[in-house]
């Protein structure tokens, strides 16, 4: 994937929580365009709430969110869903659904009131079934298909929306490791050959230093560290991050990092917990 240091996505100054209490209390955070960035730290750190904010689901208490340097807030409901795609996590429809029916509701943002698919719409869905390797499944109800096969029918529901921008939150959440490295391996490839802005959350930090190009670690409503993985996935950065001892090592083949943990450490947790 080729270098990309132009901003598709900046909070700024953001103030952001639920009922009252505040998550972040001043998020700065750049997301390059063009890049695969995983969004990994402790739960209860603030992942979903970022992400949920960069979709405008989440109103800034304070400063900003930016898309391409206009606030989420200016856009229309249907321009902004134009622009970028959400895939929330355990997300849910009727069993006897079918994945084509599924695939389609990506289009709602591109179509004017109820009116019939028009062959813009058609398109988008054979492509993004195609993409998903989905197309031989097409008159499936979902409720009869795999763990696997539903997520990539999220996944094409979400590229049929033909939006620049995806969000993820936990993809990979209760897939075994196999449709876990499936799911990813679809999102890095159809983000590469696309050039599309991938923004996902993820529990595993070695699928994060794996798939991702860039890596944000949050921790006590701050980020603690920001950048490609290369940089950032170091060892001391991540026992900081979450309060447990950690290896860090390079894979032979790729030289991409992974981690090994080690135990728990008392001082770190202790600390992390009076943040």
């Amino acid at each position: 994937m080729p270098e990309n240091n132009k901003s598709e996505i900046e909070l700024r100054g953001a103030a952001l929580g639920y009922a009252g209490k505040l998550v972040f209390e001043s998020l700065d955070l750049s997301i390059r365009a063009g890049r695969l960035t995983a969004l990994c730290g402790p739960n209860g750190c603030g992942k979903s709430t970022a992400l949920r904010a960069m979709r405008a689901m989440l109103p800034a208490e304070a400063g900003d969110v930016l898309l391409k340097g206009r606030s989420v807030s200016e856009f229309p409901a249907k321009a902004l869903a134009r622009e970028i795609a959400m895939l929330t996590q355990n997300p849910s429809a009727p069993e006897e659904m079918t994945v084509a029916h599924l695939v389609s509701l990506g289009r709602y943002a591109h179509r004017n009131g109820f009116s019939a698919d028009a062959r813009a719409d058609r398109a988008a869905v054979a492509e993004a079934l195609d993409s998903t390797n989905l197309a031989n499944l097409a008159e499936r109800p979902i409720g009869t298909l795999s763990g696997g096969q539903l997520q990539r029918v999220w996944i094409a529901m979400v590229l049929a929306q033909a939006a620049p921008v995806i969000l993820l939150d936990e993809p990979t959440n209760h897939l075994d490791i196999a449709h876990a490295l499936e799911v990813l391996s679809l999102v890095r490839r159809l983000g590469a050959q696309e050039g599309k802005t991938v923004i996902v959350v993820l529990h595993d930090l070695n699928l994060a230093a794996r798939f991702a190009d860039d890596i944000v670690f949050f921790s006590g409503g701050r980020v603690a560290g920001s950048g490609e993985v290369d940089e950032v996935f170091r060892q001391e950065l991540i026992e900081d991050v979450f309060g447990i001892e950690y290896i860090v090592r390079r894979e032979e083949a790729s030289e991409r990092p992974y981690c090994i943990p080690l135990a728990a450490c008392p001082a770190r947790r202790d600390r992390l917990v009076q943040l």
